[in-house]
């Protein structure tokens, strides 16, 4: 019998649809926000877009939520050629994508960069 292989990648278009007609209908109407919804490609799009539809987290919430995000290669590799483009530390880099050093330094090693 054939094995049923199934998409583990989420829908995030699929998501941002129902959230926004469900609880943030006025946003909707924001040509900004339809535009960026076909460009959910890499968890770095996800989290900009996020900060378009709820705004900035308060650091509370950000700071407990934190442990639960997850990068996909493709993003991993954008941050760590925009921390060698601009030639930042280990520490500017995760103060500005909000990410611990330490998951920096295990990022370098793993891709050898």
């Amino acid at each position: 019998m054939a094995e049923k292989r199934y998409n583990m990648t989420p829908d995030y278009k699929q998501i941002y649809l129902d959230i926004l007609h469900e609880k943030f209908p006025e946003k909707w109407a924001d040509i900004t926000i339809r535009n960026q919804l076909d460009t959910l490609n890499s968890a770095l799009d996800v989290l900009k877009f996020n900060k378009l539809v709820f705004g900035e987290p308060e650091y509370t919430m950000e700071f407990s939520s934190q442990r639960l995000r997850s990068y996909d290669e493709e993003s991993i590799l954008k941050i760590l050629k925009h921390q060698k483009k601009n030639e930042l530390s280990n520490l500017q880099i995760s103060k500005d994508f909000k990410i611990s050093r330490n998951t920096i330094t295990k990022w370098k090693s793993i891709f050898k960069i």
